[in-house]
């Protein structure tokens, strides 16, 4: 398992509140957001390569994932309430 990392880092008041407006934006944490950017900029995360895999008509995770989805959350709730 690998060991998280801190960092801390002094930036413009400006880039702050820019990235902490872009994060409510994408609906993600402000930690989240840096951590993503970076993995972007470091190219470790590509936007490109997945839109490719998109257009690859490669299947990606369950591809019955959306199948039966109100019995499934039926059955969730179900487990919910009897716990």
């Amino acid at each position: 398992m690998e060991r998280a990392m801190s960092l801390s880092i002094q930036i413009d008041p400006i880039l702050e509140a820019l990235c902490v407006q872009e994060a409510k934006r994408l609906g993600m944490s402000e930690a989240d957001f840096v951590k993503d950017t970076l993995e972007r900029v470091l190219g470790l995360k590509s936007p490109s390569a997945l839109l490719d895999q998109v257009y690859s008509y490669t299947p990606m995770g369950d591809p019955n994932a959306s199948e039966n989805i109100s019995e499934k959350i039926k059955a969730k709730l179900h487990t919910q309430r009897t716990s």
